[in-house]
């Protein structure tokens, strides 16, 4: 028996979106579960999905109104350890990667040893899903299937306008000056975790 598992990450609805797209729902319509990697933000984005399946979610650096949930979350799949974490660190760690990234506009990759150290920290896993980088990441570490949905949210110039005349505060308004004019970005993007005793494939769905 296979496993069909919905992967998702980094919705930030209703914080940057004002709606979960529906193509969304497409992708999920025929999972067993799914799975939120963190920075949900709003209560409603984990009713939305839990109207089509059962949701098992941990908590990101944006859910400080989700405080129920965990900072991490061990689901055990047709006998498989799935380990799910949002993957952020201490803000020494974050702050100057941000920085990069948005000064380099978008063209720098943040967070390059984060697989090795999520693996490092949950040795017994199977698979670990995470989020935070809003990057798609598929990769084996150690016979662990590491795995990263993408974000649901993406900044790109048309969200970045859409937040500007949301009227931010001052900090965020100056990185969003810059935010502007990103030139490398990812698509919104989620993922399926095929998960049986043999084998746990991943795949990244585009939005």
């Amino acid at each position: 028996m296979t496993a069909r598992i919905g992967v998702v990450a980094d919705t930030h609805c209703p914080e940057f979106l004002a709606r979960l797209p529906d193509r969304l729902f497409e992708v999920l319509r025929d999972v067993d579960c799914i799975i939120h990697a963190g920075d949900v933000n709003g209560r409603q984005t984990l009713d939305a999905l839990a109207a089509v399946a059962p949701v098992e979610a941990v908590r990101g650096d944006h859910d400080s109104d989700l405080s129920d949930l965990p900072l991490s979350r061990e689901l055990t799949v047709e006998g498989r350890r799935i380990v799910i974490v949002h993957g952020n660190r201490s803000r020494w760690r974050e702050e100057p990667e941000t920085l990069m990234w948005t000064l380099s506009l978008g063209a720098h990759r943040p967070h390059g040893d984060l697989p090795r150290a999520l693996r490092r920290r949950f040795p017994e896993a199977a698979a670990i899903v995470f989020g935070h980088t809003h990057r798609p990441h598929v990769e084996t570490v150690d016979g662990a299937v590491v795995f990263n949905p993408g974000g649901v949210h993406q900044w790109n110039p048309r969200t970045v306008a859409l937040r500007l005349a949301q009227k931010p505060g001052w900090f965020e308004w100056s990185w969003l000056q810059v935010a502007r004019h990103l030139r490398d970005y990812s698509a919104p993007s989620v993922g399926i975790l095929e998960v049986s005793r043999t084998a746990i494939v991943p795949t990244v769905i585009d939005l």
